[in-house]
Order: C-alpha cells, then sequence, then structure tokens
C-alpha cells in the first residue's frame, strides 16, 4: 500500500512541478503576499476533486465529451491571453510601485475568480489529473485506488503551500519594483505560452 502511495505522489509530484499557470499564479500572489495561503489552498482543493474525480472514472467521460473538452481549451485561449497582457501592462508600466500598490487593494473575490479561471479552464489541468493521473490510478485495484488518490493529493498539497509559503519569505526582495517587473514578465511569458500550445491543439481538433 505504501509503494502505491508513493506511486501516486512522484506522478503527481512530475505532473505539477514545472512551471504552469496555477504556479505562476501562486508564485505571483504569493510574492505579494496578497492572499497567498488562500491561493495555495484553492489550488490544492483543485487538484484533490480533479485528481479524484480523474482517478474514479472521470477520465472516460472526459475522453468522450470532445465539444466540452475544446469549449474549455479556447475558453482558457481567452483568459490566458487577457492575463497575460495585464501582466506585461504591470511589467512595463513606469510607475509599477503604484501599480503593485492598486493591486494590493484587490479583493479576496476577484482573487477566487481568477484562480478559479487560471485552474478550470485549462485543459493542461484535465489532461495532467485527468488523463495521466487518472488513467493510471483507474487500472488499480478498488483496495489501491484511495492509496494511490491520497498520494497525489497530498504531493498537490505540499507543493502549492511550499511554493506559496517560499514566495511570501522571500516577499522583501521579490516585492521590489525590479523583481514584480521580472515576475511580471515571467508571469505573462508564461500565460501566453500555455494559450499558444493550447490555441494549437484546438485548432488541430478542430481540422
Amino acid at each position: 500500500m505504501f509503494s502505491t502511495f508513493f506511486q501516486g505522489f512522484l506522478l503527481s509530484a512530475a505532473m505539477i512541478l514545472p512551471i504552469g499557470a496555477q504556479n505562476a499564479f501562486v508564485l505571483q500572489q504569493g510574492s505579494k503576499k496578497q492572499f497567498h495561503l488562500m491561493s495555495a489552498l484553492l489550488c490544492a482543493l483543485s487538484d484533490v476533486i480533479l485528481i479524484t474525480a480523474g482517478v474514479f472514472g472521470g477520465s472516460a467521460l472526459l475522453s468522450q465529451s470532445e465539444i466540452l473538452l475544446l469549449l474549455i481549451t479556447w475558453g482558457g485561449v481567452a483568459f490566458l491571453l487577457w492575463y497575460g497582457w495585464n501582466a506585461f501592462k504591470t511589467a512595463f508600466s513606469k510607475d509599477i510601485e503604484l501599480s503593485q500598490s492598486e493591486n494590493q487593494v484587490k479583493s479576496r473575490w476577484r482573487v477566487i475568480v481568477t484562480l478559479v479561471a487560471v485552474t478550470w479552464l485549462n485543459p493542461h489541468v484535465y489532461l495532467d489529473t485527468f488523463v495521466v493521473i487518472g488513467s493510471i490510478g483507474g487500472q488499480l485495484t478498488s483496495e489501491l485506488r484511495p492509496w494511490f488518490t491520497c498520494g497525489a493529493v497530498f504531493a498537490s498539497i505540499s507543493w502549492f503551500f511550499a511554493l506559496s509559503l517560499l514566495a511570501a519569505w522571500f516577499s522583501p526582495i521579490l516585492s521590489k519594483a525590479r523583481s514584480q517587473r521580472i515576475i511580471n514578465l515571467f508571469v505573462g511569458c508564461v500565460m501566453w505560452f500555455i494559450a499558444v500550445q493550447l490555441a494549437a491543439q484546438g485548432w488541430k481538433t478542430l481540422f
């Protein structure tokens, strides 16, 4: 059972560690100490739902609905392009400190809505949790599936909170104007890179 738990942990870690939209957002919030723990919690809870659903049958549902996947894909492309554009605008702002102070007054709900969009409008999340983790976990026996799922979930929770706390710990350095320019450039590049990848996948599916 422990080996199954460890298998789930390693597979989930391999899916989460590469920089993606969720990681970039959590890093950005942590660098400003702006609802960073809440951001980590929401990412972790989303992964708990998606991983559990994927292992216990969600992967089959997604593979049967091309229309649903297309809607998620193009919705994700639009949102990521918009978010990346805002990150680039902040990075190239002449008065970035004023821009950052304005961002500090973001409402809790705006952060929640943005994070939900970053997570649930990103088809890569479904591919990781449903197609990869879900398909492998779904092949296990009913006795081993919960152990595999717990391992995968534990990796996600550990990573997001570690990233959030480390970013907050280094916030005296990361919150400086120059650091914020670099972070926003990085976030913008990540968001647009993922958007281009999603658009290419969506285009191939259409044609």
